[in-house]
């Protein structure tokens, strides 16, 4: 039997779904009662998708955006947006100042932007000295 994805919401109502129970697909024996989802059961595909990216690259959130074709900020933005869904609130970074000035800093070192745009990154970022 293929499997198929559970969705958390009601396709009648919208309201939240509860799973009442549960197989086992090795000795098919089954178990029927209330049970409690795990938090990245309310996780779309995408961000499921960002989440086993992030564990893939171990944290490092520069890696992923090498990985997928995007920029630090971008792959940031991503991941803010995965830590929302989670409900979890943002914290202050004090690192991705540095982390977006080393970015600008090595971008104008290999010649792929000019000074002036650098200095207009570093001080989008806040990170002009």
């Amino acid at each position: 039997m293929d499997a198929h994805q559970l969705s958390l919401r009601c396709p009648v109502c919208a309201g939240p779904m509860e799973v009442v129970r549960t197989r086992c697909e090795r000795c098919a024996i089954a178990i029927e009662g209330t049970f409690r989802m795990l938090e990245f059961n309310v996780l779309s595909a995408e961000h499921l998708e960002l989440l086993r990216l992030f564990i893939r690259s171990r944290g490092n959130l520069k890696e992923m955006g090498r990985v997928v074709g995007v920029s630090y900020p971008t792959i940031r933005a991503r991941f803010e947006e995965l830590l929302a869904a989670l409900g979890y609130e943002a914290l202050p970074d004090h690192d991705a100042v540095a982390e977006e000035r080393r970015a600008t800093l090595d971008a104008l070192e290999r010649g792929e932007i000019d000074a002036s745009e650098a200095a207009a990154r570093l001080r989008r970022a806040g990170g002009a000295p």
